[in-house]
């Protein structure tokens, strides 16, 4: 089954069982973390999706200032002129404890064409994709045509909808944007998204509007077939692979880069088993210049990976590895999907190729060493009954959790053989931690002061050299004690 409800999570804590959750907590209050915050870091570590906000409006009416504003730092990036915001820019934010991921959209306007056309058609996207919007307006301009396309385009969709009145750097603006009443979407929220005016209200606002995100089921039934996304550049080879593993064809097939545009759900008997397979679009590097087809099949790639358990990369092996197939792998990594490469057209290689392909795969894919790897042909077949193993070996890695006891005898072993560098005359070290949730493995450690990248990164390679994990990404996130110190005995 590829539901397995997880040891624990009955009882609410969630992948730990209750005695062992009762022993980890006992631990946690000798070393002087206090039960709220522990509870909490296991909360956010074992968490499903979160719940999407998009912030919608045409351009130049403070957006990606306001999402600067929503998430507490500076990163959208912001100028005085229209049009700076192209692609949707996902962030991940927090409010009232409540977390919740914001996505910066470019500016929407009707009547377009070219790139301003994209513009619009990702900001459509976001709108459908999203739990909850934030529409924001120019109070001091107040609202135009195309706020009032937008309007159509919001009740259309279904979304809960906030109005943000921007620009109100005072009392005197809160007349402007009183006016926005008029655009049947409730209550405008005055706001300087600059200045941080108002903000909080909009905010409380848009947490009682946005739900709860739903339970990951990954697309599928309790004990249905296992989901597997096909993906990679344009033209190397997905639909070839699919019609293979099929053996009939069942998807379109042709040189020209970008024939497949809509993912393509077949129940596919390989291996003893039936699987799931989805062959996607190609994913192009500059998603804002292609035509509106071509768009939305990039979308729908990333839409067929979230709904994916595991994610066959496909990379062409005649031509040089290149920034959009590192970015894909990228994706399936940050989307906690179970990885394998599969290296296609292996058939065409010679020795020369070969030799530069390796010294490739050592620069350039450093970072995913632990994916499984097939070498095949979805021409004729070559080593096609290795992806099978592949696949289920990264499937297992992605559901495999260490019970906390025998986690923290590793840390321990690693803590006293390898300590952390001394810092500023301080070394912290790693106390205990606990495996929170699986699919994919995510661990919380708990630290006297701040481990380095460096540190935390030697430390996940442990984590695979000790428990294995081949195939599936791992999550390592650390909580520091607070300065109050240790309790007292």
């Amino acid at each position: 089954m590829n539901d397995q409800i997880e040891p624990g999570d009955a009882g609410g804590h969630g992948a730990l069982g209750d005695a062992e959750y009762a022993e980890f907590m006992e631990l946690a209050a000798q070393e002087g973390f206090d039960a709220e915050e522990i509870e909490s870091e296991l909360a956010a570590a074992n968490a499903g999706p979160l719940p999407v906000l998009a912030v919608v409006g045409r351009p130049n009416v403070g957006k990606s200032t306001l999402v600067n504003r929503i998430i507490g730092r500076r990163e959208a990036v912001v100028e005085d002129r229209p049009g700076v915001t192209r692609d949707r820019v996902t962030y991940e934010a927090e409010w009232t404890g409540r977390r919740f991921k914001v996505v910066d959209t470019g500016g929407w306007e009707q009547d377009v064409l070219g790139i301003d056309a994209s513009v619009a058609a990702q900001a459509e996207y976001a709108i459908e994709a999203a739990d909850a919007v934030v529409f924001v307006v120019d109070a001091a301009v107040g609202a135009t045509d195309t706020d009032e396309a937008v309007v159509r385009l919001l009740r259309k969709a279904g979304k809960p909808v906030v109005l943000c009145a921007n620009k109100v750097d005072g009392p005197s603006g809160e007349a402007d944007a009183a006016y926005l009443w008029s655009l049947g979407l409730g209550e405008p929220y005055p706001v300087s998204a600059l200045h941080g005016r108002g903000t909080g209200d909009m905010l409380d606002a848009v947490l009682e509007a946005m739900p709860e995100a739903p339970a990951q089921t990954f697309g599928n039934t309790p004990g249905g077939p296992r989901r597997i996304a096909l993906i990679g550049r344009p033209n190397v080879g997905k639909s070839s692979l699919l019609n293979k593993v099929a053996k009939e064809d069942r998807v379109v097939v042709d040189a020209t880069a970008g024939t497949t545009r809509d993912p393509v759900d077949e129940l596919i008997d390989l291996g003893g088993k039936v699987w799931r397979f989805v062959d996607t679009a190609g994913i192009r590097r500059r998603v804002h210049f292609q035509d509106g087809a071509d768009y939305y099949a990039s979308l729908r790639t990333a839409a067929a990976l979230e709904k994916a358990e595991a994610a066959v990369v496909l990379i062409d092996v005649t031509e040089p590895i290149s920034v959009q197939d590192t970015r894909i792998i990228t994706m399936a990594v940050e989307a906690g999907r179970a990885l394998v490469i599969a290296y296609n057209k292996w058939d065409l290689l010679d020795e020369e190729r070969r030799f530069y392909l390796e010294r490739e795969i050592e620069r350039d894919l450093v970072q995913v060493q632990w994916a499984p790897r097939v070498n095949i042909s979805a021409q004729t077949g070559r080593h096609m009954e290795k992806l099978v193993p592949a696949i289920e070996t990264s499937l297992e890695s992605w559901s495999t959790r260490v019970p906390t006891g025998k986690l923290n005898a590793f840390l321990g072993e690693l803590v006293a053989s390898h300590p952390h560098p001394v810092r500023g005359g301080k070394q912290p070290r790693i106390l205990f931690g606990t495996q929170a949730g699986t699919k994919p493995p995510r661990f919380v450690l708990f630290a006297s002061g701040f481990l380095e990248a460096g540190y935390r990164r030697f430390i996940e390679r442990r984590l695979r050299e000790e428990f294995g994990f081949e195939g599936t990404p791992i999550k390592v996130s650390v909580r520091v004690r607070e300065k109050r110190g240790r309790v007292k005995k």
